[in-house]
This record gives structure tokens, sequence and C-alpha cells, in this order.
């Protein structure tokens, strides 16, 4: 069977598959794996690296500051797009596409002779992982069984979780012995290895159909997802080039715009993004608790280090280094997690992990500039474990809610809604520690208390707001089977 093996050739998941398709379909998923792993460790190791970017380059802050929400900017505009793609185009030259991209910017990256062309590199790098995360979504939906799913949604898991943990502390240890370009080297060779094994092993696995692209759709997706997702990330930011509230007003204009005429265009099969995904209830429900949990891990990954160095004197690896065990844990719990899915479905696994989240972030709330470093170490162990029991469920949950014919947009949407609830997790959390923060220390209250009052601050709503998430979990189930049409669950 060559690489050029066409959709038709891919069992249906209501059939059983026979050992020769069973272990395409498995090498299929492996390949796609290991890409997203290597694209996502890229997504997270620039972010310890800025300060030593600034220096190299004698760039200020705020300039540097781009490297990240270039990136971020980039990935809100090309995921919506990724639903047409699929549809359009064959899986094989989808990863291609993605992997060559991804590869072209990691090598312009590493030869960047100043910011400009590193900006451009890492938006170049952040055109392929936009694209390879629905693709791996969505050909999981397609070629495995429902009653699988778990298992393998829970080997996702493990992408999504140890490949952004460990790019910051892989980026520590490259920064304290070699230049900033050598992250950049390192990561070419396995990006190029993943690209040729995928050119080689990878195969077609959706059936491409005509769909239209409607270029009023693509503007205000740009427009609303890139302006959201900008607005929020400079919300605090005083210089930033285009002040953060103009353009999360202009985004959040354009999206109702954007919907209303997804809307429209559903009638025709049009849409460029599919918002009929949103009439399943669970997929809507799951996908308001990955929100928020995006929200919560982006505002625990960005103030937990600014607590750990600029209250506890933590250095940079360290501070990588004592988060790392949590993201690890969480992997490894991802296939265990998985199969326990297959059995008894998400509510008994959603809930008391939801809770445990609840519990540590209340317990941050009690942060101080005294606080014994191994407390942060077991509430990031114990927020990890109910990240690890969250994600997987959820994402299976979802995605199992939608008809087949619409994983691409469930997938598309899904990667949509993480980046913003990402990037307003971000904003919401650093917003409210560095108000708060001005607020005691113009009561005369020294540096670090007041720097630990604002971050104490933050803590205190996201927990509140995890309270309305564990009720959501309540109200999760486990679809039944699709049988192609609007199946149950929703």
């Amino acid at each position: 069977m060559t690489s050029e093996t066409i959709a038709s050739d891919v069992p249906s998941m209501a059939e059983p598959a026979d050992p020769a398709h069973a272990a395409r379909n498995s090498l299929v998923i492996n390949v796609l794996l290991v890409s997203t792993f290597v694209v996502m460790l890229n997504e997270t190791a620039m972010s310890v690296a800025i300060p030593r970017l600034m220096q190299a380059l004698d760039v200020p802050a705020s300039a540097a500051q781009w490297l990240t929400t270039a990136f971020l900017l980039t990935m809100a505009v090309v995921i919506p797009v990724t639903g047409f793609l699929m549809q359009r185009l064959n899986s094989r030259p989808i990863f291609i596409l993605a992997m060559l991209l991804f590869s072209a910017g990691t090598l312009l990256a590493a030869l960047s002779p100043n910011l400009a062309v590193l900006i451009v590199a890492r938006v170049v790098q952040a055109s392929g992982t936009a694209i390879m995360m629905p693709l791996l979504m969505t050909t999981v939906m397609t070629l495995v069984p429902p009653d699988q799913r778990g298992k393998m949604m829970g080997n996702i898991s493990i992408v999504m979780s140890v490949a952004p943990a460990i790019g910051p502390a892989a980026a520590g240890l490259i920064l304290n012995y070699l230049d900033w370009r050598w992250i950049f080297i390192i990561v070419l060779p396995i990006a190029l290895s993943a690209l040729a094994l995928g050119y080689r092993l990878m195969v077609n696995t959706t059936t491409p159909r005509y769909a239209p692209l409607d270029i009023v759709s693509v503007v205000l997706s740009a427009l609303a997802f890139g302006g959201i997702v900008y607005g929020l990330s400079n919300f605090v930011v005083p210089d930033a080039p285009i002040p953060g509230v103009w353009a999360l007003a202009v985004g959040v204009v354009t999206m109702v715009l954007f919907v209303w005429r997804q809307r429209g265009l559903e009638k025709k099969d049009a849409a460029l993004l599919d918002l009929r995904t949103l009439k399943s209830k669970n997929y809507t429900i799951s996908m308001s608790m990955i929100a928020f949990l995006m929200l919560t891990m982006f505002g625990t990954i960005i103030l937990l280090p600014i607590y750990l160095v600029q209250v506890l004197g933590f250095d940079t690896l360290g501070t990588g280094l004592l988060m790392l065990p949590g993201s690890l844990l969480m992997g490894l719990l991802g296939p265990f997690v998985g199969r326990l899915y297959d059995k008894i479905g998400p509510t008994p696994l959603v809930v008391p992990a939801m809770a445990l989240v609840c519990v540590v972030l209340w317990a941050m709330t009690l942060l101080g500039v005294g606080t014994w470093w191994p407390y942060i170490l077991v509430g990031h162990l114990v927020m990890s474990i109910g990240f690890a029991f969250l994600f997987g469920p959820l994402f299976t949950a979802s995605l199992s809610s939608v008809p087949p014919q619409l994983y691409s947009h469930g997938s598309a949407l899904l990667g949509s809604i993480q980046q913003v609830a990402g990037a307003a997790g971000v904003a919401l959390f650093v917003a409210i520690m560095s108000s708060q923060s001005a607020a005691l220390a113009a009561t005369g209250q020294a540096p670090l208390e007041a720097l630990a009052g604002g971050i104490r601050l933050a803590f205190i709503v996201g927990a509140s707001i995890s309270l309305l998430a564990l009720v959501a979990a309540f109200f999760v189930r486990k679809p039944p089977a699709q049988d192609g049409g609007w199946g149950g669950g929703h």
C-alpha cells in the first residue's frame, strides 16, 4: 500500500478493522503524535528565552514580547481555517505542509540576524503548529472506534501536557550553557526527522470534498480571533503598538459578525467554521470546561514562575525544574485515565478531578513571602493530577458528541477556544496581580508583600470561577456511538 492511499481504503469506525488496517491506523496516529509533540515543545520554549534575547539583540521588552504575541496571533488566525483545509485536502499533504512550515520557520529562527526576522520565523513556525493539533484530533476521531477513544485521547494528553512543560525547562537548561540559537538548532533535526518519517509513513485518512472558501469569513475570522487574542495578551501592556482594549473591542465586534455570517452559510454547508457543533449540549459543556481549564492552567503557568522568581528568589532553571514533575505526572497518567474513560465514562472522572483543582486553587490564595517551596511543588503535583483526569475525558466526550461530518470543525473550534482561553487566563491573572500589587504598594506595603498580595487575589478570582466549572462537571456525559447523524448526548 502506497503513501498515496486514499480515504476510501480507511475502514469506517463502525466497521471492525482488519489487522492490516489497524496497524496502519496506529502508525498514522503515532506519526502525528510524535510530530505534534515536537511542534508543541517549541511553543513554550521561548517563554524563558526572552530576557536573553533582549540582551543579545539589544531590544526592549515591549519589542521582544512580539515573539510570543506574534506566535499566539498566528495560531488564533490559522486554527479556524483548518476546518476548511481538512475538508478540501487529504490528510497527508496537510501533514507535510504543517511540518514543512514548522521546519522552515525553525531554520529561519536559527539563522535570524535580528528581531524582525526572528518574529517572521515564529509566525512561520506557528502556521505549522496551528495545523497539527486539529489534524491529530480529526484523524483520531475518524480512525478510532468510540469504545477506544478514551485511551487514545489519553495519549494525546501526554503531548498536551508534557511537551509544553518540558519546553521551558529544556530552554532554561540550554540557555545556561549555550547561545539562544541552540533552542532552534536542537529542535530542527528532530522536526526534519518527523517530517521524513511522516513523508514515508503517513497515509490519507479523510475523503476530500468540495468546500467553498468564503473570503469574507476568513477576514472576519482573522480580525475576530486575532483581535481578541492580541487584545487579551496586551490588555495590561501600557506601551503596546495597538492598545489592548481597542484590539479587544474590534475582536468582539467582528466575532459577532463572524458568528452571524457562519450561521447564514451553514444553511448551504459553506461555513468556514461550522457552529452546528454547538447544537450538542455535551460538546458545549465539555468545551466550556476545557476553556476554563486552559484559562486556569495558563494563568497559573504565568503566575507561579513570577512568584517563585520574584518573591521566593528562584532562578529560571530552578523554576522550570520545580514545575516539571507535575507536568510529567500529568502526561504519565494520560493513558491510564484514557482506559478508565473507556470503562466508566467521563462523569466519575471529571467531577472529583475538578473538585481537586478547586481545592488547590483555593490553597494558592494563601501564598505569601514565607511560604515553604515544597508546598508549591506538592500543590502543583496535585493540580496536575486533577488536570490529567480532566483533559483527556473532556476532549473525548466533546468531539465524540458531534456527527462525523463535523469532526474537523469541532476540532478547529476547540483549538480556537483554547487559544482565546489561554490568552484570557494570562491577561486576567496578570491584570489582577498588577493592579492589586500597585494598590497595596501605594498603602506602604513592602514590594514583596504587595506582589504576593496581588498574586493571592488573582488566585482568589481563579478559584471562584472554578466553582462554576465544578457545577458544569456534573453535566458531562459519555456519548453513545455515532451513526453518522446527530447522535446521543445532545
